[in-house]
């Protein structure tokens, strides 16, 4: 009922009420007469805030949440600044007045919580009858989100059909992207922590480590280049390494403990180093241009090497211990089926294609059992069930068909891994 309507029924009936001789009617009805105004007026005054709150309530909503994606770069005047921005750009009511728009934003231990409030009065017409001259309206959204520690794993194909159908170019681009959405939510040094493991049937460490006893040594696995022997096989290394005996392709077991799990080395051909986790985003970055597509496929070793990157032992040692407020996860990316593995038990060459996908399958599973979540992303081509069992959950796998689809792919795997969610 419009306030136009209300006024002219009520000048009906007083004047029926004047053509009335019933005096006593008169009187009576007159004196209940403001009442009644008042409490039929109260409900269309209290209908108008409360449609009023409810668009106030989402206009708050919505800036907390955009606000949220600043908040941890911007000074507090301009978060004030630009929450009343935000708001004014969603919230058009000009019957509410003494618009007030506040937040809080405070940081600890890499959570974030942000609350926006916001208040107003709505005049009221009829409610004044009452003595009521406004309805206070107060509203208020929370934004809570973290980013736990992280140590994050890259797997990347770098194999020869890597560079068909523009794929390393748009993986360089998604990856890119995702290396900045991590520096930027790595708030304290620490946060977030990085490795990037290219792969096709081997993984180049880089000769640094070549005075470690992690290694099973063989001229022959070199290309048996004149003058290389046991004792200087380091100097004709160039840092690959191939499939650990079997089980230990499939663990992080330290090559300190047992010979057979020793790694052997591998000719390297053009495939592109690796680096260990850290929070150099310089050289993460350039990393990634540096990788080019050559080789065939052995998806297990580049889950392998992923897995020790991540571990606390040696061969790599920059992971740090299981936390509850540490998430380690790997990414694996690739674009074809497994065609080439090792077996260092007999030094033969494994080529079926079932052989090898089991190893994969395997060490899936034993990743995932040590707690480490597993993001699998399938380029075109690929063992589509092998890499979604191998995710920590179907959500967690990406059927791509077209490589321009990757940066979006990226993008929604590092919000996840940003882990934003909104409180109440």
């Amino acid at each position: 009922m419009t306030n136009k309507t209300l006024r002219e029924r009520v000048k009906r009936w007083l004047r029926k009420l004047r053509a009335d001789e019933a005096g006593n009617v008169l009187v009576v009805f007159a004196l209940a007469l403001v009442p009644i105004v008042g409490l039929v007026g109260a409900g269309v005054d209290y209908s108008r805030a409360s449609a009023a709150k409810t668009a106030m309530q989402a206009a708050v909503d919505a800036t907390a949440l955009m606000l949220s994606k600043d908040a941890q770069s911007l000074p507090p005047e301009q978060l004030g600044e630009r929450a009343t921005d935000y708001f004014n750009a969603t919230f058009n009511h000009p019957e509410v007045t003494n618009v007030s728009i506040t937040q809080n934003y405070t940081a600890s231990a890499g959570n974030f919580r942000l609350e926006v409030n916001g208040t107003g009065k709505v005049a009221t017409t009829f409610s004044r009858v009452l003595g009521q001259q406004n309805f206070d309206l107060a509203v208020s959204s929370e934004v809570v989100w973290g980013i736990k520690k992280l140590q994050l794993a890259l797997a990347l194909d770098n194999t020869g059909s890597m560079a068909s159908s523009s794929k390393m170019t748009e993986l360089k681009k998604a990856a890119h992207s995702l290396l900045d959405t991590m520096k930027k939510a790595a708030t304290s040094p620490g946060d977030v922590k990085v490795a990037i493991i290219p792969f096709d049937v081997s993984v180049n460490l880089g000769t640094s480590y070549k005075d470690q006893a992690w290694f099973d040594v063989s001229c022959s696995a070199l290309g048996s280049p004149p003058g290389c022997t046991n004792s200087n096989w380091g100097t004709y290394w160039e840092g690959c390494v191939r499939d650990r005996a079997q089980p230990y392709d499939t663990q992080d077991t330290s090559p300190t403990l047992n010979a057979q799990a020793l790694f052997p080395i591998y000719d390297c051909g053009s495939l592109t180093q690796m680096i260990p986790l850290s929070e150099d985003w310089t050289a993460l970055n350039a990393k990634i241009d540096a990788m080019a597509s050559n080789g065939n496929t052995n998806v297990t070793i580049g889950l392998a090497w992923a897995w020790h990157a991540l571990s606390t032992d040696v061969p790599l040692t920059e992971g740090s211990a299981p936390a509850p407020d540490l998430d380690k996860v790997i990414i694996l990316l690739t674009d074809g089926e497994n065609t080439e593995a090792w077996n260092n038990t007999n030094d033969t060459k494994i080529t079926s294609r079932s052989t090898i996908d089991a190893r994969t399958a395997l060490v899936c599973t034993n990743i995932k059992a040590a707690n480490i979540r597993i993001y699998t992303v399938r380029v075109i081509d690929g063992n589509a069930s092998l890499l979604r069992n191998c995710a920590t959950n179907p959500t967690m796998y990406y059927n791509v068909q077209n490589a321009s689809q990757l940066n979006t792919v990226f993008g929604a795997i590092a919000q996840n891994l940003a882990n934003r969610r909104i409180a109440k």
